[in-house]
């Protein structure tokens, strides 16, 4: 117990120690929001356990109750800062036994897994971005993932001259590097960016807005090479519309586009918003812009809800501190930086008009229009397809006729997309209670929402609206 508390007392202070790194951070987000969509930010304290359960997982036919225990314990430890008493030994010893921890170390490994493959349970996030990364932090990190696997081990008589235990072995001292963790696929190209663009729902006016950029960056690399004179042309964009139109997607695709026609070098996407540029304090906000501004270099920044930047919150004008340090580290980064600014249409007009240096710097707009009732229902069959779930022609045309109302009434901040997740989950919760009883679940009974599961369209309309 004595040597489990010590190993978990340097792994707290070594986990805070690399949090401190965030650009290093950063960089092992971007790896997971690029494959799997997630704006989840994951600390490292929460890659930590990640990485221990993979090794756990791993090591599953060496599990005995004292390492359900150890992984618990290593868990309780780094998120809540508890470590059990030695005198409570004969108390642990019980409680090991028992149904209830039992589902405890179930849960635990059910939740707090960060898988980029779903199918994986292997993967371990750390020694991977600490080795690539050259931090000073990697040996540490190694031995602690050394002793854990030790902890497992400890009641047999394992020779760690075995191959399987090798290869774990192997896996934390040697991690692959060699993955992009700019959040770029390795294989991806230009063409297979465009394409996902032209898969996407809806967009029609923003899809040849950027096709028209392509087509003329294409056209300058070639003038240049050719010893030719080109106009300066901005990468910076302002993209206006109600949300949950895509804005976010296309930025991500944007940096991967800028990247292979060698605009910029990285091409990833750093999301932020009011609260991660103002700071409280005089002095303290052009210090966060800084910040967030070092991450996105080679890259794109984006900016969501940015006109809320020039809003008097809390009455203080912090806000436009964050804008005057912005637009100098724009000129300062102008051949390595990309700025995208998003929020709704006159907000987003309004922000811009109302400082000479954003004027300056920005002269694209990209429109963000609200999707057709046949494109709502578009974008909830593709939920339904992420999901093995399927639709009948009842279910369809009662759905067509709830997006139609829906779209009647849309103001500015109809959600969009996020409406249409939201009925989806909603749906399939309708279809659980429907079918739980039924005993023969048929793998069409399982998969099908019927006219039943999906809730009276005036009914969704008044929760989206907030109306009786």
């Amino acid at each position: 117990m004595t040597l489990l508390k010590k190993q978990c007392d340097e792994i707290v202070i070594f986990c805070d120690e690399i949090e401190r790194d965030r650009k290093l951070c950063e960089s092992i987000n971007l790896e997971i929001k690029a494959t799997n969509n997630i704006a989840t930010q994951f600390t490292i304290r929460q890659f930590f356990i990640s990485d221990c359960i993979a090794l756990y997982r791993q090591l599953n036919k060496y599990h005995t109750e004292k390492s359900g225990f150890t992984i618990a314990y290593f868990y309780d430890a780094v998120f809540n800062n508890h470590f059990a008493n030695e005198n409570a030994i004969d108390t642990l010893n019980e409680i090991l036994s028992q149904p209830e921890f039992k589902k405890h170390l179930q849960g635990i490994l059910d939740k707090n897994q960060i898988r980029i493959n779903t199918n994986d349970d292997t993967k371990m996030f750390l020694p991977s971005a600490l080795k690539k990364n050259n931090h000073p932090l990697f040996e540490k990190i190694k031995t602690a993932y050394n002793n854990f696997v030790a902890l497992i081990l400890e009641k047999h008589q394992v020779d760690k001259t075995q191959p399987e235990i090798q290869k774990i072995l192997n896996q934390i001292a040697n991690p692959d590097v060699s993955k992009n963790t700019d959040g770029i696929p390795d294989d991806d190209t230009l063409e297979k960016v465009l394409a996902e663009l032209q898969a996407m729902i809806g967009l029609e006016e923003v899809k040849k807005d950027i096709n028209d950029l392509v087509n003329l960056i294409k056209v300058q690399k070639t003038r240049e090479q050719q010893g030719l004179k080109n106009p300066d042309t901005s990468l910076h964009i302002v993209f206006l519309g109600p949300p949950g139109t895509g804005k976010t997607s296309v930025a991500r695709l944007l940096g991967r586009i800028y990247k292979h026609l060698g605009m910029i070098d990285k091409g990833h996407l750093v999301e932020t918003d009011r609260e991660g540029m103002v700071a409280g304090y005089v002095g303290q906000t052009a210090i966060k812009v800084d910040e967030i501004v070092e991450r996105s270099i080679e890259g794109v920044l984006f900016i969501d809800e940015a006109y809320s930047l020039s809003q008097n919150v809390m009455g203080n004008d912090f806000g436009k501190e964050a804008i005057d340090a912005l637009v100098k580290r724009m000129e300062d980064n102008r051949k390595d930086l990309a700025v995208i600014m998003a929020g709704y249409t006159e907000p987003m007009k309004e922000l811009i008009e109302s400082n000479p240096g954003l004027r300056s710097r920005f002269n694209r707009y990209f429109k963000f229009d609200h999707f057709t009732p046949e494109q709502l229902l578009e974008i909830f069959k593709t939920f339904c397809t992420k999901s093995d779930f399927i639709i009948d022609d009842n279910a369809s045309e009662k759905l067509h006729d709830t997006f139609k109302l829906l779209y009647e009434k849309r103001d500015e901040g109809f959600g969009n997309a996020r409406v249409v997740r939201n009925l989806f989950e909603k749906c399939v919760q309708n279809h659980a209670n429907r079918i739980v009883s039924i005993l023969e679940q048929s793998p069409e009974v399982l998969k099908t929402l019927t006219e039943a599961d999906i809730p009276e369209p005036k009914k969704t309309v008044a929760q989206v609206y907030f109306s009786v």
